[in-house]
């Protein structure tokens, strides 16, 4: 299961928002409950590693041990059962200052089923299983090409990742002095297929190992591309992964580019495109219809306020307090929350247009 832009936004924060914190000794408490997992059996486990405390020499860390379990063991007491998710609850003594007390308690329900169990003591909360959650396991190969040049990629969330380029040696369409057509032609054919060969072991070198591939994305000028995946350059394991070809304009970094944008209909269902896809709405009401767009601040907020929002964008690059000010509000009034990222195009106009912006479901005053 995916992460929405929203779920993998709060995880983020609330990781952000514990990483930091550091313990003097291993008195930092992180506990993971399993999605049905029973939550007695929990609480009477912590019971038992408070009586365990008791035997640790330094008196600060046993109390602060013991004070962390507490704070838990009572936090864990308000639920009657384990969320459909599981639970992962943090605990611990985070004052500033030796010898001063702040145990504070903090929990989330994750937004995908926890499969782990785990209780322990350190110096630093125990945050890997959520952060593996935040990472993205699915990417596309990407790959752009026509008889001079050839690049190959990873897209993986929004984000290109360039992997490697190459540039070929097909002679051009103007033959040297003294050499006949035909000869001429079987040289620029000879070097093109020696060409498509090579692209083709790159991309089994990239791509033939990667278990989270979820599909090719073919692209380039002309029919070049067609000569390519259809020739026999591509090893069978690779090229049964290729989705769909398509034709561009442009090759290189602009070409990827392209590639993405006219791949949305391969890639509707993923994040990326759903994200190009509203930004690209909210630009176009904009330029035709701006009476139903918001943007900035001042006037974002009192549409929302006002229950004048459908649509609320929120640029990732925002203060956690921001988005959480945001929130709130639209939750009041039943409005949909998009967290936008700056790797696309268009998010970073949004962001030049003060990050945050609205679709209105009608015309507000300003």
């Amino acid at each position: 299961m995916s992460l929405d832009s929203v779920q993998r936004y709060q995880l983020k924060s609330f990781v952000r928002s514990l990483k930091d914190y550091r313990g003097r000794h291993t008195e930092l408490v992180s506990v993971y409950i399993p999605a049905g997992y029973e939550l007695n059996k929990i609480i009477n486990h912590l019971a038992q590693e408070q009586g365990t405390a008791s035997n640790i020499k330094s008196s600060q860390t046993r109390k602060n041990v013991q004070d962390a379990l507490e704070r838990m063991i009572q936090h864990l007491k308000l639920y009657t059962k384990t969320p459909e998710n599981g639970l992962a609850v943090f605990s611990g003594n985070v004052a500033e200052r030796e010898g001063q007390s702040d145990v504070e308690v903090w929990s989330i329900e994750p937004p995908v089923p926890l499969k782990t169990r785990l209780y322990r003591c350190d110096k630093q909360f125990q945050l890997e299983l959520l952060s593996d959650m935040m990472e993205i396991k699915e990417v596309y190969g990407l790959v752009v090409m026509d008889r001079r040049d050839a690049h190959i990629a990873l897209l993986k969330g929004k984000a290109i990742i360039p992997l490697l380029s190459a540039s070929s040696n097909v002679p051009g369409k103007t033959r040297a002095g003294g050499q006949s057509a035909a000869r001429y032609m079987r040289l620029r054919e000879d070097a093109a297929k020696d060409f498509y060969k090579k692209i083709g072991e790159m991309m089994k070198d990239q791509y033939l190992h990667l278990e989270s591939l979820k599909g090719i994305i073919v692209g380039g000028p002309g029919p070049t591309k067609y000569d390519f995946v259809e020739g026999g350059y591509i090893t069978a394991d690779v090229k049964n992964k290729i989705i769909a070809i398509k034709d561009l304009s442009y090759t290189g970094e602009f070409g990827l580019q392209e590639l993405l944008d006219k791949s949305q209909d391969v890639l509707a269902k993923e994040e990326v495109a759903e994200e190009k896809k509203i930004l690209q709405r909210f630009l176009s009401v904009l330029a035709t219809k701006p009476d139903l767009i918001a943007y900035g601040d001042d006037a974002t907020m009192k549409a929302l306020t006002m229950g004048a929002v459908d649509i609320l964008l929120l640029s990732e690059s925002l203060e956690d307090p921001v988005i959480r000010r945001y929130e709130e509000e639209a939750e009041k009034v039943g409005t949909d929350i998009r967290i936008i990222s700056v790797e696309t195009r268009e998010g970073t106009q949004l962001r030049e247009l003060g990050k945050v912006g609205a679709l209105l479901r009608y015309p507000v005053r300003t």
